[in-house]
């Protein structure tokens, strides 16, 4: 398994449509092949940090999924989210090998 953690810079002042857009991508993921974590948003304070933690059955997997981006439809839409609104002003992948507790 492999798990992506994305890290966003987000405006905060367009919250409403970030979760839009996140709403859109886990339920891409989940259609795709992936099991979406969540996103983590800011809850006190000001913020301007979120997180996104999905994972895959292997990096192949996840490069299938990838094949998708800017093609299908549905990816199209949901990036035209973020770009409309400009709720996402910068974003980094990283790729985790999860450590889980073990099953008793």
């Amino acid at each position: 398994m492999i798990t992506c953690v994305v890290e966003y810079t987000i405006n905060p002042d367009r919250i409403e449509a970030f979760e839009r857009f996140a709403e859109r991508w886990m339920a891409l993921v989940d259609t795709h092949g992936g099991e979406h974590h969540g996103y983590f948003l800011p809850s006190e304070g000001a913020s301007d940090k979120a997180l996104a933690l999905f994972s895959f059955p292997s990096l192949a997997a996840y490069e299938e999924y990838r094949t998708l981006f800017g093609r299908h439809p549905d990816f199209v839409a949901a990036d035209r989210i973020r770009d409309d609104s400009g709720c996402v002003l910068r974003y980094e992948r990283t790729f985790m090998r999860p450590l889980l507790p073990r099953r008793r």
